[in-house]
């Protein structure tokens, strides 16, 4: 069966079936794999995409070369992730309808011999491409930091995005910004998609409340916390304590701003570049609150390896906007369109199926230059 057509899309009616996963495939679970994995954000995201559509969300293999983020995701989802992924024979790698990877830049030869796949050699994305050339997923959700975007003048990721294309997938990119998506935290990330068919795939627009810092900030935080008394009055001489919970950022240039949101968290930033009120630092709860995470997931580290963990981690509800567009463009659903999917999209504009046809093709025009 082919995927969902505009014709039949413009005219559902909440309570229509749609084809399920089980018509679509031979399968009754999203098989996913999960590369750089850090402490499972994509994970979580998967999995709660997944219960909105009525389907189940299954990882078959995690990677990630850190042994502090790999003991969190065992302690968290029971299964610990290998190591070093360029040490894995991509003929080991479990077959799997979606690769999900938050891999770190790195520079590469953009001039090179113009081989696209070869040219990306030595470099972490390398290892991606390599398993979606020989694993064939139907899709692929990858993330990036903003400047990516910009990097090299925009050529590291024109190759990057020639070489996904050159395997076969049909590729598109957003910038998102956390803020967009109910968090409280300023965070722009690079989201690049694919697919191996045309699909009724769009971007989720965000435009979601955000929540407060009250619903994310904890109440009683033990003193060591918080900031020396130097650092204080320090923080106090160059602003002056407003009348709400504010997250005061000091940047490289030493400039102090304080706004009803969290700027982004940073693994490798100073300690107190980021305080409550110009007060305190933020706990390990509430830096995994603002990623997303949700407080059912376990701390297993101490307060160094947490805050550089939270700091890598990507924005769980953006991710989880982008991976339910993707299920439901792929039939990835239990197959009822209900009215709980409904309100979904009349709220928070991250459904579809009823929007006009033009959203309705992976080519077509955003910020990005596909041809």
């Amino acid at each position: 069966m082919s995927v969902l057509s505009r014709k039949r899309l413009n005219k559902l009616n909440v309570g229509d079936k749609l084809p399920t996963m089980k018509e679509m495939s031979d399968q009754n679970s999203i098989r996913f794999i999960d590369l750089f994995c850090g402490i499972g954000g994509f994970h979580i995201a998967a999995e709660k995409a997944a219960a909105l559509l009525g389907v189940s969300a299954e990882c078959v293999l995690s990677s990630d070369i850190d042994q502090p983020c790999q003991d969190v995701y065992e302690n968290n989802f029971g299964s610990k992730p290998l190591g070093d992924i360029s040490k894995i024979d991509a003929n080991d790698i479990p077959d799997h309808d979606l690769l999900l990877a938050g891999f770190p830049c790195q520079p590469f030869s953009i001039i090179g011999h113009q081989k696209g796949f070869e040219d990306t050699r030595g470099t972490l994305f390398f290892e991606i491409a390599r398993i979606l050339k020989a694993k064939k997923p139907k899709a692929f959700v990858l993330e990036n930091v903003k400047m990516l975007r910009g990097h090299n003048n925009g050529r590291t990721l024109g190759r990057i995005l020639e070489t996904l294309r050159g395997l076969g997938y049909i590729v598109d990119y957003r910038v998102l910004n956390a803020l967009d998506f109910g968090l409280p935290q300023k965070r722009e990330r690079i989201f690049i998609v694919g697919f191996k068919k045309r699909c009724s795939f769009t971007w989720p627009d965000g435009d979601v409340p955000m929540k407060p810092l009250s619903a994310i900030l904890e109440t009683d935080v033990p003193e060591n916390y918080y900031a020396s008394e130097y650092i204080q009055k320090k923080r106090l001489a160059s602003r002056k304590p407003t009348g709400e919970l504010t997250i005061w950022h000091e940047n490289k240039s030493g400039h102090i701003s304080a706004y009803p949101y969290s700027c982004a968290l940073r693994a490798g930033a100073s300690y107190n570049y980021l305080l409550v009120n110009g007060k305190r630092r933020l706990t390990p709860r509430e830096m995994l609150r603002l990623q997303g995470f949700p407080d059912s997931f376990k701390i297993t580290c101490n307060y160094s390896q947490s805050r550089k963990q939270a700091g890598n981690s990507l924005p769980v509800p953006t991710a989880q906007a982008i991976l339910f567009q993707l299920f439901a463009s792929q039939g990835w659903h239990s197959g009822l369109y209900t009215r709980e999917i409904y309100e979904i999209k009349s709220t928070n504009k991250q459904m579809i199926l009823l929007e006009g046809k033009s959203k309705y093709d992976c080519k077509k025009k955003s910020e990005t230059a596909n041809s």
